[in-house]
């Protein structure tokens, strides 16, 4: 199933991506790139969510770290060249749009939490986490793309949160 639902990601970035300048949003999709190596680096051991394939290409997609890498390889540089490049002008509308991916993003966690069985979560991480994280993503992404120094400097505090707050043994 996840190679269905990377392949709507594939599908989606050949309509609405703007792969003609794939160079300016490079950086970004390695900083979301980054972030999720780091939460795989820092929970392999203590895992907050954890993927598995339980539909079909379970020999093919057979632990976490390989479907996390294939999210990392087709969804995230989908989303980024989909949602920067459509990113529109004016206050509202940015809000709605940002407000959208976290839906979508979120929906799709919850589908794949309570009906197929892709994720699943531990050590207290629950959906209301996932979604809390999704708004706070989106907006990261967007100053990334703007400002990336501000954007990593940001992040500082907030992934000391969440190791902080879930007790993440980093040491």
């Amino acid at each position: 199933m996840h190679l269905i639902l990377n392949g709507i990601f594939l599908g989606a970035t050949l309509i609405w991506g703007d792969w003609r300048n794939w160079k300016e949003y490079h950086s970004t999709i390695l900083f979301f790139w980054f972030g999720d190596l780091l939460y795989n680096i820092l929970c392999h051991d203590y895992m907050m969510w954890e993927y598995k394939e339980s539909i079909f290409a379970e020999n093919l997609l057979s632990n976490h770290t390989i479907i996390s890498l294939l999210i990392m390889f087709v969804a995230y540089p989908s989303t980024v060249l989909i949602y920067l490049s459509k990113f529109p002008k004016g206050i509202y509308k940015r809000i709605i749009w940002i407000l959208f991916w976290v839906s979508l993003y979120s929906l799709i966690e919850y589908i794949n939490l309570h009906y197929l069985n892709l994720v699943f979560h531990h050590n207290g991480w629950t959906i209301g986490w996932s979604v809390l994280f999704n708004l706070i993503l989106f907006p990261m992404l967007w100053l990334h793309y703007k400002k990336p120094i501000n954007a990593l400097l940001t992040s500082i505090p907030i992934i000391l949160f969440f190791v902080i707050y879930f007790h993440v043994p980093i040491l």
